[in-house]
């Protein structure tokens, strides 16, 4: 049963918020996570996806904000949760993961545009990685600059390894909601 309501027909016009993924009823995060329609996009998310499950997946992507001081948000449209994403250290790098609720996979670049906004005023990253499944297309990727670094190997399944330059900005005044 789909609990939220259907999102904003015009993506300009829709707020855009991140906000930590504890603030997010497990209920709400439980409902997307075992959404099939996720798991075509995310070829290691895996099943039996349960309150435990959530509990453990929370608490370590706050433990990626406490060791980094960067990490995944709960990602809100209108003040409705449209999904989570954000930056995690793998190796060297600064990965860039979105994962959104199918009504909102149309609002990846207005995500992702906010999301590279915040890190280049308050972070001092200068490049990010991101891994798309074979299942994805390269055209989202290529339309960005992103740079194709090649095929990786993660616990068996193939990705498509991609690198973007992130611009940089004046530190801005106030948090950038």
């Amino acid at each position: 049963m789909n609990v939220l309501p259907k999102p904003p027909d015009r993506h300009p016009s829709s707020a855009v918020q991140f906000t930590r993924l504890v603030e997010i009823d497990p209920m709400i995060l439980l409902d997307h996570m075992s959404d099939c329609r996720i798991a075509r996009h995310l070829p290691l998310l895996g099943t039996g996806w349960d309150h435990n499950r959530i509990e453990t997946f929370v608490k370590a992507k706050e433990q990626c904000w406490a060791r980094h001081g960067l990490g995944h948000w709960a990602i809100l449209i209108d003040k409705t949760y449209a999904g989570w994403g954000g930056f995690q250290k793998e190796g060297n790098d600064w990965d860039f993961g979105l994962v959104l609720r199918p009504e909102y996979f149309s609002f990846g670049g207005l995500i992702f545009d906010k999301a590279i906004a915040w890190l280049s005023v308050h972070r001092d990253v200068r490049e990010v990685t991101f891994l798309l499944p074979h299942s994805r297309s390269r055209r989202v990727p290529e339309r960005l600059g992103a740079n194709h670094l090649g095929e990786v190997i993660h616990d068996g399944v193939p990705f498509t390894k991609w690198s973007l330059a992130v611009p940089r900005q004046l530190e801005r005044r106030g948090p950038l909601a």
